[in-house]
């Protein structure tokens, strides 16, 4: 009952979690070219607060309902996108890294849902732009390309066209007064002033817990019929992939910010923000490495010659040799615990010994022929009808005596009651029987003979 439960359970969990779409935090996606001076990236942010009302309240009589959308674009030569490039490459250098954000378009987008018992504000920004100077050094063998930048990051306010981008309380201060005057100088103002702009776990997440993926379809001669990107055609390319939550990467859980605001009535504030997800990708072969605190990779046009891939682009060896390492101690563990089960069995004679029985006869004769059946019993048992079986009484049933015939029955009269003669009629003494004269066929011989 336990397992069937469990499974039901399980079954359950993987069907809502197929069929949900999760929203990341932040979703980096770009992929470098050793051999240009810049790249393309895009870097998505996310974010939803929840402001509950569950008694009613001024809140929910100025949100109850309401819906709104605010959203924009701006490129480079907008001020608050200048402000914000400069507190990204703030923070790469920061990171150790020397690579930088040269040119940048923004998009933002923020939607108000008023319902009866709470109200969802989701933001989203979107940053499409240039990154370069990520070339550390280069020789005719290889190219060192630096991956530190990859955490982008602004913690101030950021202001395009009279919008507050970064700061989502601030964003209420200009499209809802209501809420800004009911949460400032309150416990919900730590909760709302926690950037958006924030890829701080990106840069955290070792590369080397990263997915990686050696992929050499570029350089095959039919390369051009599999639609590759022109950028890509001629060449190999390395990608590696952030967001899984496994045992190897860790737990990686969403991050939820909450607080309860006393006014009129009690509101709950409530900030949620899903895991991180990136992915990088960089032409050529590329090996992870650590120069001076900020990771690096060290791009060769090919893969080394002890590169462990077979001929095929089959699995490495270390994965087949680590697969059959697994399946021997898998073995190992199974016959320890046989043996042990083993050994823990009981040794000889269970249950009744065979000498305590003895057999018992329950066939019978049936024209004249004996059959050889019969029923183990305890030599203890003094009582055979406790030990009787159901058997034993159908085979009596078969083999019941047959009724006796005429010969069989007996002719003593004195054994049979006589009848009752009528009042004044006496009984008469039985007559002696007349001897059986023998007469002769040839008649009566003379006197004499």
């Amino acid at each position: 009952m336990t397992k069937a439960i469990f499974l039901t359970i399980l079954l359950a969990g993987l069907i809502v979690i197929g069929s949900s779409a999760p929203a990341f935090a932040a979703q980096l996606d770009t992929t470098l070219n050793p051999n240009n001076a810049e790249s393309p990236f895009k870097m998505s942010y996310l974010k939803t607060v929840f402001i509950e009302y569950p008694n009613g309240g001024d809140l929910f009589d100025a949100l109850g309902g309401t819906q709104w959308k605010t959203e924009g674009t701006a490129d480079a030569t907008n001020p608050g996108v200048q402000t914000l490039m400069m507190e990204l490459n703030d923070g790469i250098q920061q990171d150790g890294s020397q690579a930088r954000v040269s040119d940048l378009n923004v998009t933002y987008e923020f939607q108000l849902t008023g319902r009866n018992l709470q109200t969802s504000i989701d933001y989203r920004v979107i940053l499409e732009g240039t990154i370069t100077d990520y070339i550390i050094t280069e020789d005719s063998q290889k190219k060192l390309v630096d991956l530190g930048w990859r955490g982008l990051t602004a913690t101030s306010s950021i202001v395009i066209d009279g919008v507050e981008i970064n700061i989502p309380l601030d964003t209420l201060k200009t499209e809802e007064p209501i809420l800004y005057n009911t949460f400032v100088d309150t416990e919900a103002e730590s909760v709302l002033n926690r950037e958006l702009i924030n890829a701080h776990f990106i840069v955290e997440q070792p590369l080397t817990n990263w997915h990686f993926l050696f992929d050499p379809t570029g350089i095959n001669a039919d390369a051009n019929t599999f639609g590759l990107d022109d950028s890509i055609q001629g060449f190999v390319v390395s990608s590696w992939t952030m967001g899984e939550s496994s045992i190897r990467e860790g737990r990686q859980v969403e991050r939820v910010f909450e607080a309860e605001v006393m006014a009129d009535e009690t509101y709950i504030v409530r900030s949620v923000q899903s895991t991180d997800t990136a992915n990088l990708s960089s032409i050529g072969f590329g090996a992870l490495d650590v120069l001076d605190g900020v990771e690096i990779i060290g791009v060769t046009p090919t893969p080394p010659e002890d590169y462990m891939t077979t001929s095929t682009g089959g699995f490495p060896i270390m994965i087949i040799y680590g697969m059959a390492g697994l399946a021997a101690v898998a073995g190992i563990g199974f016959f320890f615990i046989s043996s042990r089960s083993m050994k823990n069995q009981k040794v000889g004679q269970q249950g009744i010994d065979p000498s305590n029985l003895v057999g018992y006869q329950t066939s019978a004769s049936s024209g004249g022929y004996q059959t050889n059946r019969g029923e183990a019993q305890l030599k203890t048992d003094t009582d055979y009808n406790q030990t009787r079986s159901v058997y034993e009484e159908s085979t009596e049933t078969a083999h019941q005596e047959p009724e006796p015939t005429p010969e069989e029955t007996t002719t003593d009269d004195s054994a049979k009651p006589k009848p009752t003669l009528p009042k004044g009629f006496e009984e008469k003494p039985d007559e002696p029987k007349e001897e059986t004269k023998t007469k002769s066929s040839r008649g009566t011989l003379p006197k004499g003979f």
